[in-house]
């Protein structure tokens, strides 16, 4: 069961790539129907890096929509209450949070995506926004990932593309690297895996004082996230987002304990990211330059063994995707024109349906179970004015082969 715990009306929606017809659809601005177009025709991958847009900072013409985003709380059948936030219709895309986050808190970026044929689902992790700690205090991830496996089974969800941040890159990665047949493609955003990571943790092992440094990184990087110079409006806008969060951690902090233990006690990922590679699901490393938290070269070497590939964002912190909510959709969006895009039309046929003519409902009717609650506990897909204009990405960024990282 579910109890509906808010909703988002008031994000900006960056309408980009839509890979499959829908009969509802507006009109699309130029640049959006170039990108449609390039998706659906799936052009091969080639060796030349994808380099993103100028960071210029400014806005397009135009108002633009933003898509509802649905907060509940979900009652797992062994009374277990995970917090839960969701929108869209078509191929499900399941988001993980970073550490003293929660699901919500990406509700801008989330509302994108939801353009471009997913319906996302994020889920708020053990110790985190409304989720309930676990029994035995939750010291390590292989917890935290069977308890993102039971609530996927128990909402409906058969198959996913995952996207994980931080700590959720690694309960993600974990999850699907036990349980491939789950993944469509995975993208890992900051992630805590990756073989310099875990020379780190065995450093830490050593010596605790370097890795509660980075813990404590890691919990200043998403304090000061909030653009407050560069982008007043946006700061505003997502310091509403994270203010419950951040008197939940004020009044609760013991709930932080336990997450925290299980990052110093992190065990090797190598085999996760080499399961990955042998069962060929897509996967995409995306890393910050100025990530002070998490080394620049732990996302490359997740890259190479699970035979991905590599984005460099450059000047990004560790929380950008907060910071920004145009940069994330807009990779997702080239990444969706190579192995991505591959993984989704053919996931859509696997389904028995055509990818060039099938709805996004009929898409949706296909990839749950049936009664899933999932589908229940999703708001209708209307989009709702907002006097604002979309910003461009505001980080430049560039896709390259994991070879070339």
């Amino acid at each position: 069961m579910s109890q509906a715990a808010g909703k988002a009306d008031d994000l900006p929606d960056d309408a980009v790539v839509i890979p499959i017809r829908r009969e509802d659809t507006p009109t699309p601005s130029d640049a959006a129907a170039k990108a449609t177009d390039t998706l659906l025709r799936l052009l091969p991958e080639t060796e030349t890096p994808v380099v993103g847009p100028e960071s210029d900072g400014e806005v397009s013409d135009g108002e633009v929509a933003a898509p509802r985003l649905a907060r509940h709380i979900f009652t797992l059948s062994d009374g277990h209450e995970v917090g839960v936030s969701v929108s869209g219709v078509g191929v499900p895309l399941v988001l993980v949070h970073g550490f003293t986050a929660e699901g919500f808190l990406y509700a801008q970026t989330l509302s994108r995506l939801v353009s471009m044929g997913f319906k996302v689902v994020a889920i708020d992790t053990a110790n985190h926004g409304s989720t309930q700690g676990l029994p035995s205090g939750g010291a390590n991830f292989k917890e935290y990932s069977a308890l993102l496996g039971r609530v996927l089974d128990e909402l409906g969800i058969r198959r996913a593309f995952f996207a994980g941040h931080s700590m959720g890159g690694r309960v993600v990665t974990q999850l699907c690297g036990t349980e491939p047949e789950r993944a469509l493609g995975v993208i890992l955003i900051d992630a805590i895996v990756g073989e310099t990571w875990d020379r780190l943790v065995n450093v830490g092992r050593v010596f605790p004082p370097a890795m509660a440094g980075v813990v404590v990184l890691l919990a200043l990087d998403a304090m000061s996230t909030p653009p407050v110079l560069k982008n007043p409006e946006q700061a505003v806008k997502l310091g509403k987002l994270f203010l419950p969060t951040l008197v939940g951690h004020v009044t609760r902090p013991w709930r932080l304990l336990g997450p925290a233990v299980s990052i110093l006690r992190s065990r090797g990922s190598r085999w996760m990211l080499q399961r990955l590679a042998q069962e060929q699901v897509p996967v995409v490393a995306i890393h910050g330059t100025r990530d002070f938290a998490v080394p620049f070269q732990t996302a490359k070497d997740a890259a190479r063994r699970a035979n991905g590939e590599f984005v460099i964002v450059e000047g990004a912190n560790h929380c950008w995707p907060l910071r920004d909510p145009e940069t994330l959709p807009a990779i997702v969006g080239d990444l969706l024109d190579g192995p991505f895009g591959a993984a989704y039309r053919q996931a859509v046929r696997d389904h028995g349906l055509d990818p060039d003519t099938a709805t996004l409902q009929e898409v949706d009717d296909s990839f749950f179970v049936p009664h899933a609650p999932i589908r229940k506990m999703t708001p209708p897909l209307e989009f709702a004015k907002v006097g604002t204009r979309r910003r461009k990405p505001a980080y430049r960024y560039s896709i390259k082969p994991a070879r070339e990282g």
